[in-house]
């Protein structure tokens, strides 16, 4: 079973996590509330100091592990996802619409669950791209249940930091074409371990705003 449907079974049993709007403090130096899944190998977050905070390190090597969060977000009143990040570099010669090219060195999801079976959940997954056109957006190559959107691509603004702003419920209806109230869980994801390349992203905060 793929990852992807390993993330929706696993998502399904924390549907009942609270309301909130303020995801990650990682700038911070929290973690709470985040935990691991591990897939092939183990992509390593770690917490590290910055000149004016922390961010949260991922480092993967031929390797796919997942940090996520079960927290329901109202997206009929704050609709907008905030987050930085920085990817050092992106993966070389990855067709992303394809099984094996399936890795990303960035990349964060927002997951609505809509029942305790898999195939009823809804994923997200905005990605540093290494050559989808920025603003793309493509089915997952395991399956139709996600939709990836390239925010950014390329090594044009490698190493540095930048801040990103979506509108959650507008991409659901973009990529499904369905009107998405709530999602349950935000995750983020740095993995490698389908073209068995490495690399290394760092994350800052992520929220969710009114506008």
């Amino acid at each position: 079973m793929h990852r992807i449907a390993v993330l929706f079974i696993l998502f399904s049993v924390h549907i009942t996590s609270t309301y909130g709007d303020v995801v990650g403090q990682f700038q911070q130096g929290v973690l709470d509330g985040w935990e691991v899944k591990k897939f092939k190998g183990q992509t390593e977050y770690t917490l590290v100091e910055e000149a004016n905070g922390y961010s949260l390190q991922a480092r993967s090597d031929a390797s796919a592990s997942a940090l996520y969060k079960a927290i329901k977000i109202d997206l009929t009143q704050t609709p907008y996802l905030n987050w930085s990040w920085r990817v050092d570099s992106p993966l070389n010669g990855v067709d992303e619409t394809t099984k094996q090219g399936d890795d990303y060195a960035a990349r964060v999801y927002v997951v609505r669950e809509t029942g305790m079976l898999s195939l009823k959940s809804l994923a997200i997954s905005y990605v540093w791209s290494s050559y989808q056109k920025e603003g793309s957006v493509w089915p997952n190559a395991f399956t139709d249940n996600a939709a990836m959107i390239a925010v950014r691509n390329g090594d044009v603004r490698a190493g540095q930091w930048i801040s990103e702003k979506r509108n959650v419920r507008e991409d659901f209806k973009r990529a499904f074409g369905r009107d998405i109230k709530e999602i349950n869980v935000v995750a983020l994801m740095t993995d490698t371990d389908n073209s068995g390349q490495s690399a290394q992203a760092y994350y800052g905060n992520i929220s969710f705003t009114a506008d």
